[in-house]
């Protein structure tokens, strides 16, 4: 099946390295620390991100981007969005010749406001844009270690790279589907943990499923709105990397945005919430990432508005619900 590499030993990466390993590849591993990738080498688990799963002969974990790249066919980023662009530069230089490369991170870069696509592109250069893909759906790591039946969606510009990406991951448990819709996807990927912060607060505050689904329902209204705003297709978001994803974040147990949204309706302050989280909760990134594009872009996004008030302006949860219930009525669309 040829060379795999994966950026980002954390648990979404070691699941999907773990992916690519089981379909044939030679898979490496990258870990930003030493340590861990000696660990994983060792223990032949990620005991500190996902532990207890046995990771295939053929996946080999390393601290070395050089030899985690060397005549790698398919380089996936699996790296916190944060980390993007500091990573994309650091193997600019290094990228094996006519690798496809995929991105499973999912996030809207502070400051810039940039996708993921923009990032990478704004790195690599424009002229690598055909062999950029996007990995998204409703997937926890966990699930699809434990080999239990997932559905995803892979979004590119170029449709035959997109689909040898969706090929080189799709199995009997792993289904992906192929978009070119990459604005879509990306939004929908990075917005549902916004929205899901505000569905853990609504479970945190003990308000009820009527309120939850309404802020799901909600939330979905207003990914579908930045994406449309953005050049997506707004059938796009009832889809797997927008719907399907955001009913997962929103009500899974291991979500990390819903734990982090549940302890702020629970009264406990973001800085010890994260503290105590030992993963990254992309959403609290996101969040002021969305509200200041939603400004920019002119986009009404009341959720979004409310949930970066409560994460940088420290305003109660409770108090942000009553935000939204009482604006002024309207039509739903």
């Amino acid at each position: 099946m040829g060379k795999a590499c994966v950026l980002g030993a954390g648990a979404w990466g070691t699941a999907l390295a773990k992916v690519l390993a089981e379909k044939g590849f030679d898979t490496k591993l990258w870990a930003h620390q030493d340590k861990l990738a000696a660990d994983i080498r060792e223990a032949r688990e990620n005991r500190r991100y996902l532990p207890a799963f046995h990771l295939p002969p053929n996946l080999t974990a390393t601290s070395s981007l050089e030899e985690a790249l060397d005549g790698a066919e398919i380089v996936t980023f699996v790296v916190p969005s944060h980390a993007i662009r500091e990573t994309a530069q650091k193997v600019k230089a290094i990228l094996p010749k006519g690798s496809l490369i995929c991105s499973a991170s999912k996030g809207i870069e502070n400051d810039t406001l940039m996708l993921m696509s923009q990032v990478f592109c704004d790195v690599l250069g424009k002229d690598i844009e055909p062999r950029l893909t996007y990995l998204s759906g409703p997937s926890f790591a966990k699930e699809v270690a434990m080999q239990m039946p997932t559905a995803v969606v892979v979004a590119g510009k170029d449709a035959g790279n997109t689909q040898s990406v969706q090929r080189a991951f799709a199995s009997e448990r792993l289904r992906v589907y192929s978009s070119d819709d990459v604005v879509g996807v990306e939004i929908g990927g990075a917005m549902k943990n916004v929205i899901a912060i505000a569905a853990g607060a609504i479970d945190g505050l003990g308000l009820g499923h009527n309120s939850r689904a309404g802020m799901i329902t909600r939330g979905l209204f207003e990914i579908g709105q930045l994406a449309t705003r953005l050049g997506g297709n707004p059938l796009t978001v009832a889809g797997l990397s927008g719907m399907g994803d955001l009913v997962l974040t929103c009500t899974g147990d291991l979500s990390r945005n819903r734990t982090v949204g549940m302890a702020l309706g629970q009264g406990r302050k973001l800085p010890d919430i994260l503290a105590g989280l030992g993963h990254v909760a992309e959403g609290v990134k996101t969040a002021k990432s969305a509200y200041d594009l939603s400004v920019r872009e002119k986009v009404e996004m009341p959720i979004t508005h409310e949930v970066f008030q409560v994460l940088y302006q420290d305003k109660d949860a409770r108090q942000a619900v009553v935000s939204i219930m009482t604006r002024e009525l309207r039509s739903e669309r």
